[in-house]
């Protein structure tokens, strides 16, 4: 069989590993033979692909990024692209699909399944929101350079006094913020799931301030306060209609800084959370799910997604890990509430 592998949305460490799997897999055991789409989407609509196969994913485990590139294109919102896909695939001889990616990608792949092109997911978000999946590979990776961010924003802040507030990517969900806040040690986490109050905020910045320490918070791009909105950078949409967000944590820094009179400055990590090298634990995740996607497409169970439920990988139908956002439950932000202060 000829299939056709593709990642689509926001690159994310793992990816590399995702392929190398599949392809290794694929060749030595099965047989199959891939082309490789690039950016996404893009990629089918448009008939760009590249041969893939052995010598093309060796040395990539250990990369970030994804050797295919990535685009947020998507095939609905141009002219006849689920058209183009079905005759750019029949002439490259591909029979299905492997898509890597996140909400949107998912999406676009249920959709094309269920208008008869055959396609594999592969669950991709550093936010660590789709569902059907206990963790999605690169989310360890993204927490785990908050977390180095946070640890040495700790001696800066001590030492010239200053509340330091660290914003972290998290549209909707709030899993980084959480995880990297609470590994941190971060004095206030704050979530897109729980609109905040200010006054509790600044009334747990004095409270650190008054034991001589400096306060460290960690907010998600999409946190609001109550009555608010969200912080925008701009107006303008992309291809699947999202906004880009970000600017939180400047405004939070200079609510701070008016309301105790204490210096305050915000840090945006924003797409060094995506870049680098993937932990091993999202190496490991991520090879995994590779090896699995490429049982299901010699299986030709169409339409599933590969998603780890305690240690197993098991198969999911696709509309699963999109149906719902996999948000992060009050209980858990309880939890970290205990430090808060």
């Amino acid at each position: 069989m000829h299939i056709g592998v593709l990642t689509g949305g926001g690159d994310c460490p793992g990816l590399n590993a995702v392929i190398r799997a599949i392809v290794r897999k694929g060749v030595s055991v099965y047989g199959h033979e891939f082309s490789g789409f690039r950016d996404g989407w893009r990629g089918p609509v448009e008939g760009d692909a590249r041969p893939l196969g052995i010598a093309q994913v060796r040395g990539i485990l250990p990369r970030g990024g994804t050797i295919l590139g990535s685009s947020r294109t998507n095939p609905y919102k141009v002219e006849n692209g689920v058209d183009r896909i079905r005759e750019n695939l029949e002439k490259l001889g591909v029979e299905a699909l492997i898509a890597i990616g996140g909400e949107d990608t998912l999406g676009v792949a249920k959709k094309l399944t269920d208008e008869g092109i055959p396609v594999i997911g592969v669950p991709k978000t550093i936010d660590n929101d789709l569902g059907a999946t206990d963790y999605t590979f690169g989310f360890d990776t993204a927490v785990t350079v908050a977390v180095e961010a946070i640890d040495r924003l700790h001696t800066t802040a001590e030492s010239h006094h200053r509340a330091l507030v660290v914003e972290v990517m998290g549209r909707h969900a709030g899993w980084i913020a959480l995880h990297s806040g609470l590994a941190g040690g971060a004095n206030v986490i704050l979530v897109p799931e729980m609109p905040f109050d200010l006054d509790d905020v600044i009334k747990h910045v004095e409270s650190r301030f008054a034991t001589q320490y400096a306060p460290i918070l960690v907010v998600a791009e999409g946190a609001t306060p109550k009555e608010g909105a969200e912080v925008l950078k701009s107006g303008d949409l992309d291809a699947f209609g999202h906004v880009r967000l970000g600017g939180i944590g400047q405004w939070l820094a200079e609510r701070i800084e008016e309301r105790t009179g204490k210096e305050s400055r915000a840090v945006v990590l924003g797409h060094v959370q995506r870049g680098g090298s993937p932990t091993p634990f999202d190496r490991v995740l991520a090879t995994r799910f590779g090896l699995h996607a490429i049982d299901a497409a010699h299986e030709r169970d169409w339409g599933r997604m590969v998603a780890l439920q305690g240690t197993d990988i098991v198969r999911v139908p696709i509309e699963e890990a999109t149906r719902e956002l996999k948000t992060v439950p009050l209980s858990r932000y309880a939890e970290a509430e205990v430090f808060f202060g």
